[in-house]
């Protein structure tokens, strides 16, 4: 009877704290979807005056290109230092930092992060750097997530189920994509399906993105014409269209890395001037070519209308390949999904340009290959496919596609998986501990006292 009694108490117990969770969740989310929205709404700020500044430049000329350089320097260089004075672990998307924070392998940013994070995301995305609103976001969540849980004095258990929940919201928002949002708690933070988590996720990304409309409206990200349903012949060509997505993600990943270790290895130079570096080349790029730089919503809306003809759309994609690559060695807060869809929607249009051209009796809608393209891209490089999926479905309101974003998923995750290939948010959180490793280290070796100094003895 008395094991019958503390069984049935111990039930009730945890009915209790998953109803508090809850509840808390709810609150997470209301104030992380406040957080992403307003960082939104300032982003959107920021990219109106770096146009208004690049358009007063073009009439100036070489004055102006002097002014746009040193300004995008300037904040890009300002960005990077306050990560680097205030808190470290604001520097790139903060994603892998939150994955490691939920495994237990690091400690939980100090709640300045947010401040940090968004002010740094503001001038370096908004200085023109090819890179996400989604990473500060999800990080922005979590920190605001870490906050209710100290209010309300959580169990870590409880508190780690609140900050996942507070990094999906964190996503939802940034996309408008509250079922994206969820999934990307379930199959990239935590890695397995747990029901409290699950819970308190949709908890979150509910409130968020109501939170969110109400500031932002309900509009999608994108606006997608009606694509045609795709016959089964042509399939095939979304199979490949997936298997070519995923050698890019391949090279994308392995690139983005060596860009990183590239712009470490400048030791001479300190990290806010290597980044004022790459600002400057931002802003001269900006002057010559404004709509190719910023985390490029413009770039994909584009492809997704099927515009732009398939020689400049292949130098666009590689100036932006390594544009985003480069950015994101920067050190400056900043994610990378944006950026990711733009590349997947610009290769996705270019093959699906070229297979229109070889099979012309086909009736091939290229603009079909660029919303593919950009689950599959995202897919190859993250390895995230349910979420890449419905967060392109959620972003353009495009329900048609489903079976080729499906096909060209499941090759796109393939191929990187045959050729041994980490998931780029695998191989960010393991240079995130190597990171907290040296400087543990070499905190303990300034707190070692120094050895004694012999005094010479005269014989």
């Amino acid at each position: 009877m008395n094991v019958r009694f503390r069984f049935a108490a111990e039930n009730d117990s945890a009915a209790r704290r998953l109803v508090v969770v809850s509840i808390l969740a709810l609150l997470t989310g209301a104030g992380a979807g406040l957080i992403g929205a307003v960082f939104r709404l300032s982003l959107e700020a920021a990219d109106r005056l770096r146009d208004s500044i690049l358009v007063w430049a073009r009439g100036s000329e070489a004055l102006g290109l002097v002014a746009v350089v040193l300004i995008c320097g300037a904040a890009t260089a300002v960005a990077a230092w306050m990560v680097r004075r205030f808190s470290p672990y604001a520097a790139g998307s903060g994603i892998p930092h939150v994955e490691s924070v939920l495994r237990g392998e690091s400690a939980p940013a100090p709640l300045l992060l947010l401040p940090v994070k968004f002010i740094g995301g503001v001038l370096a995305i908004g200085s023109g750097l090819a890179l996400g609103r989604e990473g500060p976001s999800v990080q922005m969540g979590a920190s605001f997530a870490r906050l209710v849980g100290r209010m309300f004095a959580l169990r870590p258990a409880e508190a780690r189920v609140l900050l996942a929940a507070g990094s999906g919201a964190g996503l939802a928002t940034a996309f408008n994509a509250p079922i994206a949002g969820a999934i990307f708690v379930l199959e990239e933070l935590v890695q397995k399906f747990e029901h409290h988590v699950a819970i308190a996720a949709l908890a979150a990304s509910a409130t968020a993105i109501a939170v969110a409309r109400a500031l932002l409206g309900d509009s999608p990200d994108f606006s997608v014409a009606a694509l045609s349903a795709v016959s089964l012949r042509q399939e095939v060509l979304f199979l490949l269209a997936g298997a070519l997505a995923g050698l890019l993600a391949i090279a994308y990943n392995r690139f983005l890395l060596a860009a990183m270790a590239f712009v470490d290895g400048l030791t001479p130079a300190p990290p806010f001037w290597r980044a004022a570096a790459i600002g400057a080349s931002v802003g001269a790029l900006a002057w010559v070519a404004p709509d190719l730089v910023g985390g490029g919503d413009r770039l994909t809306q584009s492809a997704l209308a099927g515009k732009g003809d398939l020689a400049a759309l292949g130098l666009i994609f590689l100036l932006r390949f390594v544009l985003g690559a480069a950015s994101y060695a920067s050190g400056a807060p900043g994610g990378l999904f944006a950026p990711l869809l733009t590349l997947g929607a610009q290769s996705g249009l270019m093959f699906g340009m070229i297979c229109a051209a070889a099979f012309p009796q086909a009736a091939i809608q290229p603009a079909s290959f660029a919303l593919v393209g950009m689950a599959a891209f995202f897919t190859g490089v993250v390895r995230s496919p349910l979420t890449g999926i419905v967060l392109v479905t959620e972003m353009t309101a495009n329900t048609s596609l489903l079976l080729p974003m499906l096909v060209a998923s499941f090759a796109a995750m393939l191929v990187p998986t045959l050729f041994r290939n980490e998931p780029i948010y695998d191989s960010l959180r393991l240079k995130v501990l190597e990171r907290d490793r040296a400087e543990e280290a070499q905190a303990q070796a300034r707190a070692q006292p120094a050895p004694a100094k012999r005094e010479a003895v005269d014989i």
